[in-house]
């Protein structure tokens, strides 16, 4: 049985105001790091997610001391009592969160071995951790599968070394910052990840007293020191959640304030929804989302690793675009099997097929590969109400936008998974007068 059960209403326009905090993509790394350092940190602009809780949970097993004011979104982490974990305690605090891999490398300077359990996450593509244990062998470290998990030490330490990503991955990136800024010598990253969340992860290694260059090609270089110290940051506002929010005033033609979104990291989706037909004015304080009215207009997106357009964004986005008049396409090309969520749709009313072939400007990597990783979406289609079950986070918010924007009673089960990566999504629902109500 999944948990969380929704009754949604639909048919009705999003309209008010609603508040984001940190991001997820960057939140769970930044306490990750303060393992790093030797006096406590300071993260501001913390969100109430589940991901929180769970590395907070993580890091208690660890010995850091945890004290969190969720009201005021800071969280103090003291890291000065650091101690090796049982593998049994880490598997059932972890549940299906793929972040215990990120520990490896602050917990190989800070105790010389680590244990990891099986790792979960959403299922929406191929995750293997086996890219960031080769990542921690390049470094010195050993690794050892067993059973119940892997054991990985480093007893004489470890050092610098070249690395070279076949794709900018995101997490290959994070785990080479966290292990190579207590490594030994140089390190060298190439065709690294540059999103906005790993920039601000560079800049808490940095306030940390680590040394990091980044490179216009894509290249990161970090020369390791001897010693970090805890940090005081404030996260960067999560523009995932902002888009998505964005794409909800979209379908179902309401009218959003999103406060403390930031252009900047955003620039690519802004333009995208502009050209669909949406209106957005940005403010001090956020951007404001709306539907002004008329036609929506069809699109062709191809998402990409950043500066592109964001593999998290598409997912809301082809909700509002089933309401654009004409035919839409969008390629696929950061996450293999991305397009699961449409099933749902297509039961809901929508008009959408997904093909093998690369139907955006350019082949991808997943071309040849016999994926369906290409969406053509007909519109505009009515939607109607339907008991869907939530596959994933993003694909999740995604259904929950369909459902608000369908005319009649949709159930979404499945929801606790959106409380992974959405700070109060009930609460926010209901001050956008929504009607939803939470049955189980």
């Amino acid at each position: 049985m999944v948990d969380g059960l929704l009754q949604v209403q639909g048919g009705r326009p999003l309209t008010g105001e609603i508040t984001v905090r940190g991001a997820k993509n960057l939140v769970p790394k930044a306490m990750v790091a303060a393992l790093l350092g030797t006096t406590p940190s300071v993260l501001r602009n913390v969100p109430v997610i589940r991901d929180v809780d769970v590395v907070s949970g993580l890091l208690s097993l660890h010995g850091v001391e945890i004290d969190y004011d969720q009201t005021e979104g800071v969280l103090r982490l003291d890291p000065s009592s650091v101690e090796t974990a049982h593998m049994a305690d880490i598997d059932a605090h972890a549940g299906s969160s793929r972040i215990p891999i990120l520990f490896c490398g602050p917990l190989l300077h800070r105790l010389g071995e680590a244990f990891i359990p099986d790792l979960g996450g959403c299922r929406i593509g191929d995750r293997p951790i086996d890219f960031h244990l080769n990542i921690l062998r390049q470094f010195g470290a050993t690794v050892d599968k067993l059973e119940a998990g892997i054991h990985i030490n480093a007893p004489t330490g470890l050092r610098g070394t070249v690395i070279e990503l076949p794709y900018p991955s995101v997490g290959a990136t994070e785990q080479t910052l966290l292990t190579a800024v207590r490594a030994e010598g140089l390190t060298e990253l190439r065709n690294a990840a540059v999103e906005p969340e790993i920039m601000d992860l560079v800049d808490v290694l940095q306030k940390m007293g680590a040394i990091i260059s980044v490179d216009t090609d894509r290249t990161i270089h970090v020369e390791g020191v001897d010693e970090l110290v805890g940090y005081n940051h404030a996260a960067l506002p999560d523009r995932i959640e902002t888009a998505s929010w964005a794409s909800a005033a979209l379908a179902t033609r309401g009218d959003v304030l999103v406060r403390g979104a930031h252009q900047s990291d955003m620039t690519t989706f802004l333009n995208v929804f502009r050209k669909v037909g949406g209106a957005f004015d940005v403010r001090d304080d956020g951007i404001r989302f709306w539907h002004p009215g008329g036609d929506l207009k069809p699109a062709v997106v191809e998402t990409n690793v950043h500066p592109g357009f964001m593999t998290d964004w598409q997912q809301p986005l082809v909700v509002a675009l089933t309401q654009a008049e004409g035919l839409s396409i969008v390629h696929e090309t950061v996450y293999e099997n991305r397009f699961g969520f449409t099933r749902a749709l297509n039961k809901m009313g929508a008009q959408i097929q997904v093909y093998r072939e690369c139907l955006g400007g350019t082949a991808c990597r997943f071309g040849q590969r016999n994926f369906y990783h290409s969406a053509v979406i007909s519109g505009p289609t009515p939607l109607h109400g339907a008991d869907i079950v939530v596959p994933d986070l993003r694909g999740g918010f995604s259904h929950l936008i369909a459902a608000l924007a369908a005319e009649g009673t949709s159930r979404v089960e499945g929801v606790n998974l959106i409380d992974r990566g959405y700070e109060n999504f009930m609460g926010k629902l209901q001050a956008l007068d929504a009607d939803v109500t939470r049955l189980a």
